[in-house]
């Protein structure tokens, strides 16, 4: 049976970058800066909107730019595209600033 990759968390940061956490345990780097300059993503250009409305919606990222969490009125990406970025370590320097 064919792999259906399901993202169960992300975690954007400040330089357009998200991590994304699959339920086969991986985690992959997407790296939004290209996109953000395109199209309906546009939207998301906004630091503040970036950071503030990334989530999981529909079993994959997506930013929720209405605040509804309404999964038919959000901007997601596929998730088989999604798995193709590149592998990553957990982002530890992400979690080392919570401990302080």
């Amino acid at each position: 049976m064919e792999y259906f990759p399901e993202v169960i968390q992300v975690i954007p940061t400040e330089n357009y970058k998200v991590y994304i956490y699959f339920d086969d345990g991986s985690i992959k780097l997407f790296d939004a800066s290209d996109v953000i300059n395109k199209g309906v993503f546009k939207q998301i250009k906004n630091k503040n909107v970036f950071m503030d409305r990334c989530t999981v919606l529909n079993g994959t990222l997506a930013w929720d730019i209405e605040g509804n969490y309404d999964p038919g009125e959000c901007l997601d990406i596929d998730p088989f595209e999604l798995y193709k970025c590149p592998e990553v370590e957990e982002p530890s320097e992400l979690f080392n600033s919570q401990k302080k």
